[in-house]
This record gives structure tokens, sequence and C-alpha cells, in this order.
């Protein structure tokens, strides 16, 4: 396929849409399916078929909508005005089906247009979703896809190609922030026979599931976004990791690697350009430690996953000791917008030094939870209270969760705060991939910190002893905490260990493992105080043995026997 073929095959597609009646899109993504969206599918298809509708209209099955707590969610448009339903039934979409084709669309379940969850987003990397069935490349060459490729191929050198995506501001969306134009540049200037394009969709962290979104709604955006960094650092081999428990995300992602291969936009002679690229599957075991782009590396190479001391970084070393680029699923997600639309259009959204936008996976004790992008620089008040709509049941906010097991609890006292790389920092957090998790006044702090501490202690490589035995360590004294058997001794011992670990572990998994216990100790170490001195749990959460006076260091002695006796 050349460039003229695949302006020809976008205005014909659009052409087809254009001459049906009516397009129904029914949300197809991993929530929307658990939550019965396989039986309305069904229902309007059989209902088609029965009064021989398929001239007429088409129900395109899309990826994320976005408010994923609301499904199964069902999109109409008639007379140019849009409307989406929640919590739709197979007999309320066929309902919607009739009445949408005569014309006089209903209004029972329809959300608001102009609610804030929808109006307050900003969707570069999500722009497609809800709009295209990923499991059909027409759809996306419609949207422009593959356009930015064709340009790129045509129009650009490898180094401006890299230029242009450090002038965007673009930076890992992985976690870390390092800016993707520097990291292109490192690629494509290591002298190499060989180098290779890797997109790290491993995403592991509790209640994320951005990448995996992504992967499932719009797997050509990614494809494109490689193909594209291929050509800008000399690279001709691609690879996509993905986590196993995400299997409807690679058989999209498998389907159309094998329909962008069919139509020359994979493969040899990229439109009809000298050069090549191909890219394969990886599918990973669900080991959280695979994230880390060494450990990926050696799982991809069929060794087993664990992280490897640096430097070299794999900009010098990767793949089979050769430069390998690796950035996650969303960062390459954004570089087709950038090269369509210009670095300079991307860097107006966000702030001076997080440009751009972010998808979070809002959840947690909110009423509006799901999927959202906003611009870099919005404020945690506006995710919360007004993307979000606020906490149910009139409950007060107590803390937000932010990159994961490697992040922190922000207070609400920093509700205000802007959501950026560096302010997240600041606060003792970290963006992370891009989970959001909203408490109110019902969770208790510590154990929080024990739930995250539990994950990284069982998801620990166990290469290096400070984090195989120093999360071990740390769990049991978060355990004695909230059990109610700890002494004022174990709070140090407790932040002397997490300096430790942080200090000597040999990967991030390792290192950053201590943040929810040293961020919770930092904004709510009265809570910790609390268990400890006053045998008290403020949330109401934890069982703690009512022994308070025994608890203190100089009754230690008695405490044992207590223990030896109970």
């Amino acid at each position: 396929m050349n460039l003229t073929a695949l302006t020809e095959l976008a205005e014909q597609e659009l052409q087809r849409q254009q001459d049906l009646k009516l397009r129904l899109f029914l949300c197809y993504s991993t929530p929307c399916i658990s939550a019965g969206a396989e039986a309305v599918k069904v229902a309007l298809e059989e209902l088609i078929k029965e009064q021989d509708l398929a001239a007429q209209l088409e129900v395109v099955a899309t990826g994320c909508m976005g408010p994923c707590s609301r499904g199964p969610l069902l999109r109409i448009v008639v007379a140019g005005e849009e409307r989406t339903y929640e919590k739709v039934t197979p007999e309320q979409a066929c309902e919607i089906l009739l009445h949408g084709l005569a014309g006089n669309p209903i209004e029972t379940g329809a959300l608001p247009a102009d609610i804030p969850f929808f109006a307050r987003q900003t969707k570069i990397v999500l722009g497609n979703n809800g709009w295209i069935d990923p499991g059909k490349i027409e759809h996306s060459i419609a949207r422009d896809g593959y356009a930015a490729l064709a340009y790129v191929l045509h129009e650009m050198s490898p180094e401006e190609v890299c230029n242009e995506i450090k002038k965007s501001g673009l930076r890992g969306r992985g976690g870390g922030g390092y800016p993707a134009g520097v990291k292109w540049n490192l690629v494509r200037k290591s002298p190499a026979e060989r180098k290779y394009v890797v997109a790290n969709g491993d995403e592991g962290d509790p209640g994320a599931y951005m990448d995996r979104t992504i992967m499932e709604s719009d797997p050509h955006r990614v494809l494109e976004g490689m193909a594209i960094a291929g050509y800008a650092v000399g690279a001709e081999q691609g690879y996509i990791y993905v986590r196993g428990e995400y299997p409807l995300a690679a058989a999209r992602l498998t389907k159309a690697i094998r329909d962008a291969e069919r139509c020359g936009l994979l493969g040899s002679r990229v439109l009809d350009s000298s050069f090549n690229f191909r890219i394969d599957l990886r599918v990973g075991a669900g080991a959280f430690v695979c994230g880390e782009e060494t450990a990926l590396m050696t799982s991809i190479m069929g060794r087993r996953g664990q992280p490897v001391p640096r430097p070299p970084y794999p900009a010098q070393s990767g793949l089979w000791g050769y430069p390998t680029l690796i950035n996650n699923v969303e960062s390459f997600a954004n570089v087709a917008p950038i090269l369509h639309r210009g670095a300079d259009w991307f860097a107006g959204f966000g702030t001076e030094k997080s440009k751009g936008t972010k998808v979070f996976a809002l959840c947690g004790e909110v009423v509006n939870s799901g999927l959202i992008e906003v611009p870099m620089g919005i404020s945690l008040r506006d995710i919360v209270f007004e993307i979000g709509g606020g906490l149910p049941d009139g409950g007060q906010f107590k803390a937000a969760q932010t990159g994961g097991p490697s992040g922190g609890c922000i207070p609400a006292e920093y509700l205000d705060t802007p959501v950026d790389y560096e302010s997240l920092k600041e606060l003792g957090s970290i963006m992370g991939s891009g989970g959001l998790i909203v408490m109110n006044e019902t969770s208790c702090m510590p154990d929080v910190a024990k739930f995250f501490m539990e994950f990284c202690m069982d998801e620990s490589c166990g290469k290096c002893v400070p984090c195989r035995v120093g999360t071990v360590e740390m769990y049991e004294l978060l355990k004695r905490i909230t059990d109610g058997s700890a002494m004022l001794g174990d709070l140090e011992t407790l932040e002397e260990l997490c300096g430790l670990v942080q200090e000597t572990s040999l990967c991030g998994l390792g290192m950053t493992a201590p943040n929810p216990v040293l961020n919770t100790l930092k904004y709510y170490r009265a809570e910790y105080l609390a268990h400890i001195e006053e045998n008290c749990c403020p949330a109401g959460v934890c069982q703690l043995d009512q022994v308070p006076l025994l608890k203190l260091p100089e009754h230690a002695a008695e405490l044992a026997i207590f223990k030896e006796e109970n």
C-alpha cells in the first residue's frame, strides 16, 4: 500500500459510514463485557437480522468509552446529536435502535452530554476510543490511522522525528517520566548493526488498567507509534510485551498486527518506502517485576524475568546486547498525534515541565469511576470532585493514592495540587502509570501501607536480599502494627528498614517498595501511633488485641509472656 491507496481507503470507509442511516457504538471493552455487553450485542445483531436492517445501520463494537462503572454503554448519533446510554439491557438496546432509526431517540437511561466526566476531559490518546471497532483496520484508517507514519516516511529524516518528539515535551508515561525525545536520540545515535523497539504493556499496579484499555480499544495507534519509533531510531524489529492477564488485549493486538501487515503498513517496504519493520507479541506470565525494563527484556529473550544492574542502559545494550528503545504503551500512543498535528500543538497542553495529557484509571470511593484523560497540571480536586463526581453517600475525602506500590497517598490538604510529575514527587508520591485510587474516612492508612507492602513482598523476584528479605520484614512490622502487637520501637525499626531497602535494592521494585510506608508515616503518623499507643484503629478497620498496657517498651517481657500463654 502507498500513500495514495491509504488515502483512498480512508475516503471509501468514510463514505460507507456516511451512507448508513444509523450507527450504534457499543462499548465492548473488558469492564462492559463483564457487565453484560455480550448479551446486548447478540440482541442487537438478532434484531438487525430479523428485520433485515443491515443495509441501513451497523453496530460498532468499540473499545472503552470511559465511565466503566456505568456499563454496558451504548452510544448513538442522530441528526448530529450524540446520546450515550448507561447500564443498557438487551431489551433497552433494541428499543434504542428502533427509536434511533426512526429519528426520535429515547431519553431514558441517557447520560447528559455536558456532564463533567465527559466535558472536562481532553482526549489525545483516547481520541478514537468509543468510535472505532478495534478489530477493523479500516475504522482506524478512516480516522487518520497511519497517516502520520506515511508523512514521516516520505517527508522527515530520523533525526527530525526524534527532535520533533523532543520538542513536544513528551515524557515517558510508564512512571519515571524520562523525556522521550532524549531517549529516542540516544538509541538513534548508538552505533549497532541491529536495534529494537519495545512497548511495555506489562501493567501491574493495583487499580490500573490504562495500557490494557489502550491496547484493547485502539491497537493500531500503538503499532503506528512503534513503527514511527523504529524509523526514527533505526530499528527493524519491535516487540509488544503484554501481561498474561490481558487476553483480550493480546487477541486484538495479534489481529491488528496481521491486518497491518496485510495492508503493507508493517513488514517489508512499509508504505512503498525502503523502511522495514515487524512487530511480534510476547505474553508475560504475570510477574509484576517484568514491568521493570531490564526484567522485561530478559523475559522477551526467554529467560527468567529478573532485573539486571544498570549501566549499561537499554539504549546502549538491551535485547541480545543491542541498543533497545523501551517506552510504555501510552507513550507510543501519543506519537502519531504529535507527528500528525505538530509538537507545538501537543506542547500547548499541560505545564511547563509536564506536557500533554495523562490517562488515569479513576477508581475507589468515587461516584464516576472509569478511564479518563486530562491535561497535565489539572488539580486533584477537579479530578475527584468534578470529573469523578465526588465521593458516594456523602463520604469524606481522606486520600488519593497514585503510583501504585511505588507511589503514595495524597491527603485532603493537598487537593488543589496540580497533577504533574514534579508536584506529585514533592508530596512523596509519583505519577506512576496512571492508577488513581480515591479513599474515604473508612480507610486505615497503616492497613493501606500493609496492603501495598504485601503486594511488593509477593511480587519480589527474589534476586537481591534487600528486596527479598526487607519487604517481608516490613510487612511483618506493619502486620504487628495493624493487629495491635507492635511497640514504639517497631516504628523506628520500620523507618530504618525502609531506608535500607531504598538504598540497596537492585531494581525499581525494591527501591520504591517503601514509598507507601514512608508517605503514610509522613502524613498519617498519628494513625500509626494510635494503633501502637492507644490500641485503637481510628478508621475502625483493624481488629486489635485488647492489651494496651502490655504494648509499651518497658513491658516487653510481660508482653512476650502474654503471647506465649495465649
